[in-house]
């Protein structure tokens, strides 16, 4: 098995804070999610986050006119320059102090970053070879303040900037004699928002008191006069500025002036709502704004008429962004994680996706593969499509943390546990909690498990050590397993047997023979607590992970261990800034707290408190990759060792602002609660690892985290991986061979050189009337590897029906083959059954929608039709003649009607 497995995606978190910004196109909306980038496609329902990572959480985005290059800056004023075309990183910079915005030019030439009071301007990126792309122009000083705001007049002439001390200032990019800087005031708080006028210097000010102040230009943009080097220049420009009276003397300077012309108030008499975000379109004259309270008002300008006000959370705006065409507007919400695209003019949600607000603690994945299903501490199950990368259903029906979630075999119930005392089982198909179970006193549930025909749950107690057998059919308890000694810790059932494993901190592992009724079957022994426990896809072993740091291997028809994996050392603890020892001394206390077995039963995967997730040679019992799931220092534990500077002779500065917020009427937490209302005071997240599965499928595994759901996919572009190459094969040779038309040669040639382009070539230059006869005379050691690459295109390619011709005769022909193969060789050939299933069913659920959706349009268009001609053939009854206006012309629309009703529609469009 090849380990060449990247970052792939990031689910589960759909906005964290900084600026949002649309594309030049307005189809897709750049979102900062933590320490990373999120791009989420309108238009393809797609989301997709950037193999692109900063050391800090993002705190503001630039993104250039035409949205090929984009300026991520961190909290600590790192910044990183990537092209949004080959997704990768291009320049490094450090701007030295916290970044409040950065701001492109509409022509593209210049890009403005404001930093605490200053206002720094660089050419921009990419229009020449150079070795420092990050060139200073300019620095502008004036406000007294921190900055807020920038925005740019359409010309690129001139930029305005906000700032904390109330103030506006109007600054020129170029060197203009008649305008160097101007200052606005008039606000009684910090500047929120400042936009010029379309084609104009006038100027709007939104204000965090809920202002808004109209300031009119005297000076068009066409009247800004360059200041020339030369002295001759200086005195021509000079005499242009000079405005002579009927005299002929000169009675005044044109210097850039700027007037009041109107004022207005968001709020109503005896209200008070703080504006915290504020965007403006310049063609379509909208401004939107976005307050404390969750609500947003859409008001025209210049006349400051309400269009639109919604609220959509209750929590805090804090970005606001609007596409090119002024129809959809995109809302941040960091407190609960939400991100919203709302078109206005329709009054509909074009994306609404939240994450858990708080600790994602277990996820699953669908039997096919293209779901995934997560559980929270915030007590909410979400089910995320692994393609799209969006949330497309959650369940609110639990009162407490989601401790486990897992599908029935079928996929189409899901079953979660929780805190709350209750195994809910919702349907899938009508996105409803059909099925409640409960135990006979109440009962913290930490596990849960489902047979494999999907008719049995098992869910484990924390409190009372109980394991409680329901039937999924009508919900009746079945039977309560007793035994255990320590809260039950984890639950699994056997692929292949009717077996349930169950681990506890009594030090134990209990096999049980559920559907016989004969209790506690065996019992291992361990030498320390058992924290999680799975079963190899075959059945025949289980891994379990001990509080010791180990994961031991046992036979479970013999009940004897197999193996044992020291991998304390391996998790590579971090230290929190609140630790009083070191990180090599916590990781004495730390272990894996989560198991998962690969999809052919070679390795396993585990995880725990740690930003590193190990995978493992069952076999040879070693180490053989480790993920660094994490790079993201606004977490806590990321170091091994503390910053000195941040130490003290009474200990660490951490403690001093920990359970505090900057505010003075801070709420504190509870006497030792960490787990809470987080929104409540000062909380810095530890990176951790809650839970790991591989997907069905064997090209993909998934991680709840600190950050949220990562995925990381197996990519086959990255491998140059030859099966049985030799000197003669190469694809000049692949080609002569294929111009012969000795199709089956050609194609085993290109799997010997296992070149993506080369075998997608090969295998679409075969005609699909041949097809089955090269699918038959090919080997056997070939027919898995056809098949694995006809799974891969049927992913991508346009060439549906090709390729699912390609999958029908391997299957027809080699099927039986492959069924019979050893048990070792078979758990290869499952994933990738699984991942042909998985394509051709994403293939067809696309193809349906598309068939609905034009059968429902022409169904509409023959009933319009046929209304249109018996309305004609009354009135030609009636003899009046007169013909609908809304039919047109004969010669766009001509219907005939025979005896079975049937309608011809001809040049109806």
């Amino acid at each position: 098995m090849k380990f060449a497995f990247r970052f792939s995606n990031l689910l589960g978190t759909a906005y964290r804070q900084g600026n949002l910004n649309f594309s030049p196109d307005g189809n897709s909306v750049l979102s900062p999610v933590g320490n990373r980038i999120t791009l989420f496609d309108l238009k393809n329902n797609k989301s997709e986050t950037l193999p692109v990572a900063t050391r800090f959480n993002i705190s503001c985005v630039g993104l250039s006119a035409n949205g090929t290059l984009a300026v991520l800056v961190d909290e600590e004023g790192a910044a990183v320059l990537v092209s949004l075309l080959s997704k990768a990183v291009l320049h490094h910079f450090h701007f030295h102090k916290p970044v409040h915005s950065v701001s492109f030019s509409p022509d593209g030439r210049r890009f403005v970053v404001t930093k605490e009071n200053i206002v720094l301007m660089y050419s921009a990126p990419g229009r020449s070879r150079e070795f420092n792309p990050f060139a200073l122009e300019k620095t502008y000083y004036g406000p007294y303040d921190e900055t807020t705001c920038i925005d740019w007049s359409d010309d690129s002439r001139c930029f305005a900037v906000g700032s904390k001390d109330m103030s506006t200032w109007v600054f020129g990019a170029e060197r203009w004699l008649n305008l160097v800087y101007y200052s606005l005031g008039g606000h009684k708080d910090a500047i929120v928002g400042c936009f010029f006028e379309s084609g104009l210097l006038d100027l709007y000010t939104v204000s965090r008191d809920g202002t808004l102040c109209v300031w009119e230009c005297d000076t068009p943009p066409s009247g800004l006069i360059a200041r020339l080097a030369d002295t001759v220049g200086r005195k021509k420009a000079k005499k242009k500025l000079e405005i002579r009276g009927k005299s002929g003397k000169v009675k005044a300077k044109g210097k850039v002036n700027y007037a009041r012309a109107a004022k207005y108030h968001f709020n109503k008499e005896g209200e008070f709502d703080s504006v915290t975000a504020s965007t403006f379109h310049k063609q379509s004259h909208i401004m939107v704004s976005g307050f404390a309270s969750g609500i947003f008002h859409i008001h025209e300008l210049p006349d400051f008429t309400l269009i639109h006000s919604l609220s959509v959370s209750n929590q805090r705006i804090s970005s606001i962004s609007i596409n090119a065409t002024g129809d959809w507007i995109a809302l941040g919400c960091p407190g609960y994680g939400q991100l919203l695209v709302w078109e206005w003019q329709s009054e509909s949600y074009i994306l609404k996706q939240q994450g858990h607000f708080n600790n994602m603690v277990t996820l699953s994945y669908s039997p096919d593969g293209q779901y995934v299903a997560t559980g929270g501490d915030d007590g909410k199950v979400k089910v995320w499509n692994t393609t799209s990368g969006f949330c497309f259903v959650t369940f609110t029906e639990h009162t407490s943390s989601v401790t486990a979630v897992t599908f029935t075999s079928t996929g189409f119930v899901l079953l979660s546990a929780s805190l709350d005392g209750s195994v809910r089982a919702f349907d899938l198909h009508r996105y409803r909690n059909f099925r409640t179970f409960t135990s006979p006193r109440m009962a913290q549930f930490g596990s849960l498990a489902v047979d494999p025909s999907g008719e049995v749950v098992c869910a484990g107690a924390k409190d009372c050590f109980d394991i409680f057998v329901w039937t999924l059919q009508t919900g009746r308890l079945l039977e309560v397993l007793a035994g255990h000694q320590g809260p039950v810790s984890s639950l699994c059932f056997s692929p292949s047997q009717a077996l349930l494993v169950s681990a506890s901190w009594d030090k134990t592992v209990k096999v049980w023979d559920v559907f016989e009724g004969k209790g506690n079957r065996e019992t291992i022994t361990l030498n320390s607590d058992a924290l999680a426990v799975t079963f190899r896809p075959d059945g025949k072993e289980i891994a379990v992970a001990t509080l010791d740091g180990q994961v031991a291997f046992c036979n479970v028809e013999s009940t004897r261990q197999t193996g044992c994996i020291e991998g304390r050392h391996d998790l590579a603890v971090g230290r929190r800034e609140v630790d009083q020892i070191t990180a090599k001394q916590l990781t004495k206390g730390k272990a894996f707290t989560t198991l998962c077995y690969s999809a052919d039963g070679e390795t396993v995967l585990a995880g725990g408190h740690s930003k590193n997730v190990c995978i493992y040679n069952v076999k040879e019992q070693l180490l053989m990759k480790k993920f660094e799931i994490s790079c993201n220092h606004s977490l806590d534990a990321m170091e091994e060792f503390l910053d000195r500077r941040n130490m003290s002779q009474f200990g660490s500065l951490a403690r001093l602002t920990e359970g505090t917020e900057d505010g003075a009427d801070a709420k504190l937490g509870l006497p030792g609660v960490r787990k809470g209302d987080m929104s409540s005071r000062k909380f810095k997240p530890e990176v951790c690892v809650t839970s790991l599965q591989f997907s069905p499928t064997g090209r993909a595994w998934a991680a709840t985290s600190t950050e949220g759901l990562l995925i990381y996919s197996l990519d086959s572009n990255l491998i140059f991986d030859p099966f049985h190459l030799d000197m003669d094969i190469t694809p000049s040779s692949v080609r002569r061979v294929l111009a012969t038309h000795d199709f089956s040669t050609s194609l085993m040639m290109s799997f010997r050189l296992n070149e993506k382009r080369v075998i997608e070539e090969v295998m679409e230059s075969i005609p699909a009337s041949h097809i089955e006869v090269v699918a038959g005379v090919l080997p056997e050691i070939y027919v898995e590897k056809t098949l694995d690459f006809t799974a891969t295109m049927l992913e991508s390619s346009r060439h549906v029906h090709f390729f699912l011709l390609w999958a029908q005769h391997l299957l027809t022909l080699h099927g039986q083959q492959l069924k019979v193969r050893t048990p070792f060789r078979s758990a290869s050939i499952l994933p990738l059954i699984r991942n042909l299933q998985k394509n051709i069913q994403k293939q067809y659920d696309d193809l349906s929608k598309v068939c609905d959706w034009n059968t429902y349009g022409l169904m509409y268009a023959l009933a319009l039709c046929q209304q249109r001609g018996m309305k004609r053939t009354a009135e030609e009854e009636d003899g009046t003649g007169n013909h609908d206006d809304d039919c047109g012309d004969d010669d766009h629309v001509d219907t005939f009607a025979d005896e079975d009703d049937n309608v011809v529609i001809s040049e109806l469009f």
